[in-house]
């Protein structure tokens, strides 16, 4: 996860939404079929195979150069998804296949809103405004999550991942709950109801402004939606019918007091139109707001209100094949509830004997029953109970959990590819080009500012989910791994679809088919490899060859200078507004690496996931009894395993621990430079190949991942340097780089404040605790102290995290390591998730 890249997004000003972005680049050609993302790959793989055929013969005709050809055949797999069979099977998305999982809370950008598993969902949503809060100013309209909105705290309290959730919503004076339940039933998804709730955030406040609510339905094609209005303007139902969904019906039913059953009085606005388009949802309902109603309560005095108006005749909405766009707005006083019902028509046909409707006492008793099933499952699953963790410890690890399952979005659409050439520190000479469409299946980091998926962090995300649901990780895992292109690249942030290319200024749009990023979808894996359950290694069993695809590709394009070595490519240009080039594809991107990109760099902590890489491949080739990949990946493991070999390129004697290596001196700072601001200034002694004095978590990464023996001479100093506070042990947990580094929380640029300088993040800690776990339990000269520094790190992790929920409401995207509060991002319920197994003590 390019996570400076990140913070460059944030800096103009935080919580402001980014300009809407043209979306021809977005446009949807095509459908998947099944959810592996590889439908059409035999068509693409056969027309490129011609076309190349063609160009070759062309070459040799007209003498055109060789490196030419290659260059334009890279270009060509680039933009070709892997022949490899998906992992999942066919039609793997749809309701015949998974029922229980086509419908969901996939649109984690959104407060709150529902779709379905479908190139062309159909998509449900709510908004909501607190009239006249601002006298003279029109309301504003709360949709989706955005930093800096004053919404907050807000997250999910229980999501099981599946078929409930209650969330939690603070909003100035007001508090909202939204909850859902889904049935299955039928032969399209079955199902579901919402509940949201409004109430006052104190007891006894008085003087509530009005409170709208929009709930509002969107198709994306030639969809039927047949509103039923009454003379009121109240939306009392709305038929309709798609081609995945069949017929089916959704209902508004009449608000009324929390608890209770008897309707409250409300004004109601409905507005119909064409789908302007997901991103512009927000904005086109803001802008109709501009009439004035009055809601006259009987008995009571009229208070006025904005409103959406009458929408026009369907025939003067524009050209077909918008899709449609449907919303309800309901306005009225403080406190109330209001029920969303959808119903599948499938469900009640044939002879089924039709189900109770999921509305008011029985939704309560869905939700209420939902709730103490999810507590049960969760103790039995985490047992946070039975290890002596406090009621409140144990709400937050619900709470951890919840926000990474409330977080899973599905994502269609076609990213934007900078083909390798082949031809690294030269101009390209190609264009960004669109990746054929896939969908994508995943957990986001941060549902506020980062809402679709990143490579690096998901390995993270599965650890978590793995344990509460192996299903859900099988689904998500088949998806990343349908992203493959010919090559067995797998690009490290996925911008698919409308709603997610909106949140992303166009500079970041582009991912490079030469960068790679750790591959921690290896630990999921290794997890599954362990734990021997037959669907799990099923499952592998068919995803073996893209793995292996996809493990081949970083060994040898990101291979180093020397054997056995590796370098990330894609490191930033010396560029004099940097104090030191950063490395993004790494995902740990300001971390300080040689001062001096160059191609004789070799990178610690790449060569570590390489090694584990090529351990968990090597395991799982034998198990699966894949002979000729093991032959191959087994003496690749044991060669990279090799202490003399990692010693070697990497143990820094004058140092004392594993760094890496390049063109490097410590002799640079930022110094200002009126007009230019703050430039690099490069002293002396000048820059030679040496090892990188940088000591942080790069160091560690050979006991991070476990790769040393517990006898190894260099296993004591590694734990010696991680629990001197001079370098990396605060009260927090682990610091990101020493202290006493001269990097240490510098800023990287003028507008680039240091962010892996220093900070404490959990994924690091997690596996520091994960390898002292491990050390403290098998014999060996370092077992009392690593027992020793697992108890009081994992101490110092879990009562911080705890302490800054409990004062913010949130869990962050990283840590002070100087007083602990949270920074970055909020909320974080990506890898910060892992607060949970840390709890749960597993590892």
């Amino acid at each position: 996860m390019a996570r400076g890249e990140r913070r460059r997004r944030a800096a103009a000003a935080e919580g402001a939404r980014p300009p809407e972005r043209a979306r021809g680049a977005g446009r949807r050609d095509g459908r998947a079929s099944g959810a592996s993302g590889a439908s059409g790959a035999s068509g693409a793989r056969g027309s490129a195979g011609g076309a190349a055929l063609a160009v070759v013969v062309l070459a040799l005709a007209f003498g055109l150069s060789g490196r030419w050809v290659i260059a334009w055949l890279r270009v060509r797999r680039a933009l070709t998804l892997h022949p490899a069979p998906p992992a999942l099977p066919p039609g793997s998305s749809s309701p015949a296949v998974a029922p229980e999982l086509f419908w969901g809370t996939y649109r984690p950008h959104v407060y709150f809103g529902m779709k379905t598993r479908s190139p062309k969902p159909l998509l449900t949503g709510l908004m909501w405004a607190q009239q006249g809060a601002t006298p003279g100013t029109p309301p504003k309209l709360r949709h989706t999550c955005e930093q800096g909105d004053g919404v907050g705290p807000y997250g999910w309290e229980f999501h099981d991942g599946l078929s409930f959730g209650r969330q939690h919503i603070s909003d100035g004076a007001l508090r909202l709950t939204t909850e859902f339940v889904k049935r299955t039933g039928g032969q399209h998804g079955g199902d579901w109801s919402w509940r949201v709730t409004v109430e006052p955030q104190a007891s006894g406040t008085s003087s509530l402004p009005l409170v709208s609510l929009f709930f509002y339905v969107v198709t994306d094609g030639q969809e039927v939606l047949l509103p039923e209005i009454g003379a009121k303007g109240q939306l009392k139902f709305i038929s309709g019918h798609t081609s995945e969904l069949g017929d089916f019906r959704l209902t508004l039913l009449p608000p009324t007091s929390p608890g209770d059953t008897v309707p409250k009085h409300g004004s109601y606005n409905v507005f119909w139109s064409s789908n302007p388009g997901l991103p512009l949802l927000t904005d086109m309902v803001q802008s109709h707001l501009n009439s004035w109603f009055q809601h006259r309560p009987p008995g009571a005095s009229p208070e006025r209100y904005l409103g959406l108006p009458a929408s026009l005749k369907w025939e003067e909405r524009g050209p077909g094949g918008q899709g449609q766009f449907l919303i309800q707005q309901v306005t009225l006083k403080v406190p109330f509830s209001v029920e969303f019902m959808f119903e599948s028509g499938s469900a009640r046909a044939g002879g089924n004997q039709a189900p109770g409707q999921l509305l008011g006492s029985q939704l309560t008793q869905a939700l209420e029953s939902h709730a103490a099933a999810f507590q049960e499952r969760f103790e039995r699953t985490f047992r946070l109970k039975e290890k002596g963790l406090s009621p409140e410890e144990q709400a937050l690890g619900q709470v951890a959990l919840s926000g990474l399952l409330g977080g899973i979005g599905y994502f269609y659409g076609q990213g934007l590819v900078l083909p390798d050439t082949g031809m690294e520190g030269s101009e390209q000479k190609v264009d960004p080009a669109l990746f054929p469409p896939v969908p994508l299946f995943s957990g986001v980091p941060s549902r506020s500012f980062f809402p679709r998926g990143f490579l690096w962090d998901e390995g993270f995300h599965q650890l978590v989910v793995q344990r509460w649901d192996p299903h859900l990780t099988r689904e998500v895992l088949g998806h990343w791994l349908g992203l493959l292109n010919a090559d067995g690249w797998i690009g490290r942030e996925q911008i698919l679809g409308d709603e997610a290319r909106s949140r992303v200024p166009p500079e970041f749009l582009v991912q490079r088919a030469a960068h790679a990023n750790p591959p921690t979808l290896l630990l999921p894996v290794l997890q599954m490899l362990e734990g021997g359950d037959p669907d799990d290694l099923a499952f592998l069993q068919k995803a073996f060859p893209r793995l292996h695809a996809w493990f081949s590709w970083l060994h040898q394009s990101q291979a180093g200078p020397v054997p056995l070595s590796y370098r990330w490519r894609g490191r930033d240009l010396a560029l004099p507004t940097l104090l030191n080039p950063k490395t993004l594809p790494s995902g740990l991107d300001d971390y300080p690496r040689a001062s001096h990109p160059s191609a004789a760099e070799r990178h610690l902590d790449l060569r570590c996931w390489v090694a584990l890489g090529a351990r968990v491949l090597s395991r799982l080739a034998e198990q699966l009894g894949e002979a000729e990949a093991a032959a191959e990946l087994g003496p690749l493991a044991a060669s990279l395993e090799e202490p003399g070999g990692l010693e070697e390129l990497h143990w820094a004697p004058e140092l004392g621990v594993f760094a890496d290596f390049g063109n490097h001196t410590k002799a640079v700072q930022l110094k200002s430079r009126p007009p230019q601001g703050l430039v690099r200034v490069v002293g002396r002694p000048p820059p030679q190949l040496q090892y990188v004095d940088a000591v942080g978590y790069v160091s560690l990464f050979p006991f991070l991942l476990q790769l040393l023996d517990p006898s190894s001479p260099r296993l004591g100093p590694l734990l010696d340097i991680l629990a001197d506070s001079r370098h990396l042990w605060s009260p927090f947990g682990l610091r990101s780089l020493s202290a006493s580094s001269l990097f240490y929380r510098q800023r990287n640029s003028e507008h680039d404040p240091p962010y892996w300088r220093g900070a404490v993040w959990l994924n690091i800690n997690y596996l520091a605790l994960g390898a002292l776990h491990h050390y403290g339990r098998v014999e060996g000269p370092h077992k009392v102290q690593a027992a020793k520094l697992y108890r009081e790190l994992r101490a110092n992790v879990v009562s911080n995290i705890w302490r800054q929920y409990q004062a913010t409401g949130f869990l962050w995207e990283q840590y002070s390591d100087q007083d602990g509060h949270g920074m970055g991002c909020r909320p974080f319920q990506g890898w910060t998730s892992l607060v949970l197994l840390v709890m749960a003590e597993e590892y």
